[in-house]
Parts: structure tokens; sequence; C-alpha cells
């Protein structure tokens, strides 16, 4: 494994590098670095906490380190699909980045607008932000693409999932067609690999682990209880076991606020994250959090990514997450740095269908625990991984088909130049779907 000075980055990161204590790169940083140096097209996927943000981070650093900006521009831009991943990325920006005279900031919503439209009056080398807020800016002309160089779309499935689609298909249109773009992720689905085809012919495609692979230090099991015994067998565990740091996923943001409730009623110091919280509140959750103010944080899946917490050794998922590849980046929130985490689900059997999607997608079976005094009245079902069979066309189909084939179409033929013109005011976006 080479070390950071051997990827060709300068001194003024790798001397960052060092101080941070970051001796060797990951796999996915040793392999997307020099690729994004070389101003290639990448879309990489590895698992949750193996280094992304800084495979893509710190050779755009290199590559804008000599540049100058111009009023309300800027030259590359980083889009999430949250407010805590926007945070979190921008905080490595500024760590990464101390020896350089480069600006860089955050943008995106639940907070007021103009402070942040007056902070890219000078431009910006780096911007990253929400769609949302993004657009925004722009229709008040407080930020411009005119020089982009770099669009970097970090947990790109996500942003597809909360139908952020729209949104980068507009904003694209502001961009130059030649540009360098990098899409990042932990899940690999055939959506993000159409959408990277669709934005670059040329995109290289770099994959560290298996396609939504759990991550590999995370220690993961399931104990089967009843609905309404959660509650309490989630305050057993933690007081059995002597958790001092949790973080609990649960559906909604009125069972995140219910559930923090009754965990202070039977003792356990809590904080709740959630879209309905503002960004202030959610903020002073973290970092209570964070400083071991409270035990546990609970939130739905807006803190699924984003969240990185230093030496977080219990993930517990009170509800299944709705959507399977959601369970990946839960349990990824622990284990990281090369440290082991655990990762508990608490399944009931109406859960059981969630159960199989995440079984199937990860391609492993969670070990089952029964808990004495917890033992479900309704028994959660049996599941089974089942490879997936290619069907065989049928032989009379086939034939048919074949036989359509090898007719000219009449229609199509007649119809060949009565096709729409296309428009040649303004430019059109890219299809992504």
């Amino acid at each position: 494994m080479p070390s950071f000075a051997k990827l060709n980055l300068i001194d003024a990161l790798t001397t960052v590098l060092d101080a941070e204590r970051y001796r060797t790169p990951t796999d996915v940083q040793s392999k997307v670095i020099p690729l994004v140096l070389q101003g290639k097209d990448v879309m990489a996927a590895a698992e949750t906490g193996s280094g992304k943000t800084a495979a893509y981070v710190l050779p755009l650093l290199q590559r804008l380190a000599e540049q100058t900006v111009s009023a309300n521009e800027a030259l590359s831009l980083i889009l999430v699909p949250t407010r805590e991943l926007a945070i979190q990325v921008h905080g490595n920006i500024l760590k990464y980045g101390a020896n350089l005279n480069l600006r860089s900031e955050a943008v995106f919503g639940g907070v007021k607008i103009n402070p942040q439209m007056k902070r890219l009056r000078a431009g910006v080398s780096l911007l990253v932000a929400t769609p949302g807020r993004l657009l925004d800016l722009m229709s008040k002309n407080a930020v411009r693409f005119d020089r982009l160089q770099a669009l970097v779309l970090d947990e790109a499935d996500r942003m597809l999932d909360l139908g952020f689609l729209p949104d980068i298909q507009q904003l694209l249109l502001t961009m130059p067609e030649k540009k360098q773009t990098l899409l990042f992720s932990a899940t690999y689905s055939p959506a993000i690999k159409t959408l990277a085809h669709n934005l670059s012919q040329s995109m290289l495609a770099v994959q560290v682990n298996a396609p939504n692979q759990a991550a590999r230090k995370v220690i993961q099991w399931l104990h089967p209880v009843d609905k309404q015994a959660k509650t309490d067998l989630l305050l057993a565990l933690i007081n059995d076991n002597q958790w001092r740091k949790v973080l609990v996923f649960v559906k909604t943001k009125k069972g995140a606020n219910k559930l923090a409730f009754d965990l202070k009623k039977g003792g356990v110091s809590s904080g709740v994250i959630h879209g309905d919280k503002s960004q202030k509140e959610r903020i002073a959750a973290l970092e209570s959090f964070k400083l071991d103010k409270i035990n546990v944080l609970v939130a739905t899946d807006v803190a699924a990514r984003g969240l990185d917490i230093e030496q977080l050794p219990q993930v517990v998922n009170y509800d299944l997450p709705k959507i399977a590849e959601d369970y990946v980046h839960r349990i990824g929130r622990t284990g990281r740095a090369g440290e082991t985490g655990h990762a508990v689900s608490l399944v009931s059997a109406d859960e059981v269908d969630q159960l199989r999607k995440i079984e199937s997608l990860i391609k492993q079976l969670l070990p089952r625990k029964l808990i004495a005094g917890f033992e479900p009245n309704h028994n959660l079902p049996e599941t089974r991984l089942v490879a997936a069979k290619k069907k065989k066309p049928h032989k009379k189909k086939l034939a048919k088909a074949q036989q359509k084939k090898a007719k000219p179409s009449k229609s199509k033929s007649k119809n060949r130049n009565e096709q729409a013109p296309s428009s040649r005011t303004g430019r059109r976006a890219p299809k992504l779907s």
C-alpha cells in the first residue's frame, strides 16, 4: 500500500495528513486519488467509512490550489443529499486545506439564506451544497458556474432516492459541458450506473468492495421481539450491557420523539435528530452526543449518511428502514476508521419483508438472538437467501420474436422523417434517467 506522498500529493496536503495521523491511504483513496489528479471522470463505490470524502477532496484541493476565483463563482461543486453530510464534507475540506489559500463554503436549507449569499460574494474554490438550497441561491444570482471545473455527487444514490434528480438536471443546465464529473456512494444500484453513463461517456468505475456490502468491521445480529416490547428491550440492552454511546435509528419523526421521551423516563439521557428539527437543534443534539453529555442519539434516516462520529461502538435499528440500502448506511456509522463496531436490529414479525430485502441485499442472514423475558408472542418468520434465477425465454415466444425482427417495419420507414425537430435555442439538459 503506497503512502500519501507516493500518490503525488503536494507537501501542503501531506503535512496535514501526517499531523492528523493519516499514515496509509485506504483502498478507495489509493485507487481514486491518482485518477482525479489526472482529471478523469470517476464513479466509485466503497463501503461506508472507507474514506471516500478524502478520495475526492484531497486531489481537488491540489488541482485548485493555484487558481483564483471571481465574485460569486465556484470552481468546484460538491452536491450532497443532507445538511449533516454538507457540514461533514466542508469540515474535511477545511481540515485538509489548512495550508492552502483557498476559499470554501457549505450551503444548505434550514438556516437563513442571506448570510450564505454574503459569504459567496467573494467566490469560492469549493462549494458544498444541497440541491434545493443551491437552486434558491442561483435564483438570487448568488453563485454561478461559468468556469466550473469539477462536479461531485456524493451519496448519489441517496439523492435519487430523495427525488433530487429534477434539481440535478436543472443545475446541469448552468454548468459547462466540459468538466470533471465524480460520483461516490456506498451502494451501487442500476440507477447509479445509468446516471453515471448519461453524465459522462468516459467515466471510469472503481469498486473496492462487493456492491452494497456492509462495512466489514461491523458485527451484525438481530433480536426477534414484539413491536410493543421494543422500548423495554432497548432499555434492558443499554443497562445490562452498560452501553454508553448508542445511535438508534427509527422510521418516523413522531416515533423518534416518543422513543427519546420514553428513554428519558427510563433514566437514559437522549437527544433527537430528524427533519422537523431546526439546524441549530440538530447540531446541538449531535454535539451533546459527541461530547458524551447524552448516552443515546435517536435519529431518522436523515442521519443515516453524513454523521461522522468517532468511537461510536453501537448502532441499533429500532425500526428496520423502508429502503434496504439505508441499512448499509445506518450500520456504517459504526466500525469506522478501522475500529470494530456492533449493529443490532430489533425486529418484529411485521418487518419480515424488510428483513428479507436487507438480507438479500447484503447477501447474508443476520444471526438471531432471543433475549430471555422478551421472547415474542408473534414469531418472526424464518428467512433464507435465494439465488436469483435467470428466466429462459419460452421457445414459441422466442421464435415469434425472431420472425417479427426479420420482417422490415413499414411504419418505421414511413415515419422516419416525421420526428419533431430538435430545439436550437438554448442547451438541453442531458437525459439522466
